[in-house]
């Protein structure tokens, strides 16, 4: 049971680690968030993570992210990743990837079963190899360890100690893991992002290697990248049958600030570019918005406007609602309840969305 500081009212789904509840981070957005911010704070310092985005005004120039980072000498970026040595920027340069990567026999658990190739079969013969479920078939798994926000929910939080590891894989040495029975990569993580240009060598090499055969390049991202690398990304993705699936974690910027960090400016602004390649190839669908349905503050106006946002723009894009383990910092909310999961649905369909699917099912608790 948890207390908001501002109005004192108690409820299960009231972290005492935030210490508000949404209402009045929504209402008192500038009171509430000092308080908030310094759990973000701890959260990095813990990591040893840049507490904000390094702004020097003798600093190098990141341009990967949102965050625009100006990075002084024997500095590091926001994301941890990216350092300044000898007035250079090191980390997520191609030669240079920070990761691990497994195979995932298809059909997986992504974010996209419901709708992808490689779930459904959408596409078939050219973006699939059969007409539902690719089974026999496995997906290469890339889980990169950096992130430009800093959720304290995080389901991935563990790669956090991994960001300033010395293990690196070349683009080419990933590439190479890419075989007969691959028929997708997706990149994941953390996120994408402080890694872009990794990933795009990574598909750009595996692409020329596949030699015309069946390979999807997928992303799972918070679509924090400056625009000229999305649309590197969007590409890849249009023209190989790949999807990408932005997460769509809040609208309100207080809600959003208070759970990442950070803004969902750049995210917002992406995704309604990538909306505008939808009508290029409808099937099987290029973007995906999905949401992480965390109790208390990921709630049905929340998602209503989300997903009011998305109908605006294209209402086929499908949109996915996923259920909520108490992770992280965040270990005091209870898990998704399943009338929590429903309202939302509705809420969304509502809004105008013709495809709303609820993911991680298993997840879901009976009603609290």
């Amino acid at each position: 049971m948890g207390t908001c500081n501002f109005c004192k009212k108690s409820a299960k789904t009231i972290s005492n680690t935030i210490g508000f509840c949404a209402d009045c981070i929504r209402a008192h957005f500038d009171m509430v968030w000092p308080q908030i911010k310094n759990v973000h704070r701890h959260s990095r310092r813990a990591y040893d993570l840049p507490e904000d985005p390094p702004r020097s005004d003798h600093g190098i120039a990141c341009g990967l992210c949102v965050h625009d980072c100006r990075i002084p000498e024997n500095g590091t970026g926001f994301c941890g990743l990216r350092r300044v040595q000898n007035g250079k920027i090191h980390g997520g340069r191609p030669h240079e990837g920070n990761l691990y990567y497994y195979y995932d026999p298809l059909p997986t658990n992504c974010v996209a079963d419901f709708v992808c190739p490689a779930g459904t079969g959408c596409g078939y013969p050219r973006y699939a190899v059969s007409k539902g479920p690719e089974h026999g078939y496995r997906n290469l798994a890339v889980f990169y360890h950096a992130c430009a926000f800093n959720c304290l929910y995080c389901q991935n939080y563990h790669f956090k100690e991994h960001t300033f590891s010395n293990q690196k894989i070349t683009a080419k040495k990933l590439a190479r893991a890419v075989d007969k029975k691959t028929n997708c990569i997706c990149y994941f993580g953390g996120d994408p992002t402080p890694q872009i240009l990794h990933a795009v060598k990574t598909s750009k090499i595996a692409l020329k290697d596949a030699d015309g055969r069946i390979l999807r390049i997928c992303w799972e991202t918070n679509g924090a990248m400056q625009e000229p690398f999305l649309k590197m990304m969007a590409d890849l993705s249009l023209k190989s049958g790949g999807c990408i699936k932005f997460d769509l974690k809040a609208w309100d910027p207080g809600i959003h600030h208070a759970l990442c960090g950070v803004t969902h400016t750049k995210t917002i602004e992406n995704f309604q570019i990538l909306a505008g390649w939808t009508k290029k190839r409808p099937k099987p669908p290029l973007l995906i918005a999905s949401t992480l349905l965390v109790p208390g503050y990921v709630d049905e106006p929340e998602v209503h406007e989300i997903a009011g946002f998305i109908s605006s723009l294209d209402p086929e894009i499908p949109y996915s609602l996923l259920a909520f383990y108490p992770q992280f910092y965040l270990n005091d909310l209870p898990t998704t309840s399943r009338s929590h999961a429903l309202r939302c649905r509705d809420a969304a369909k509502k809004a105008g969305l013709r495809n709303v699917h609820i993911g991680n099912v298993h997840l879901l608790a009976e009603d609290y």
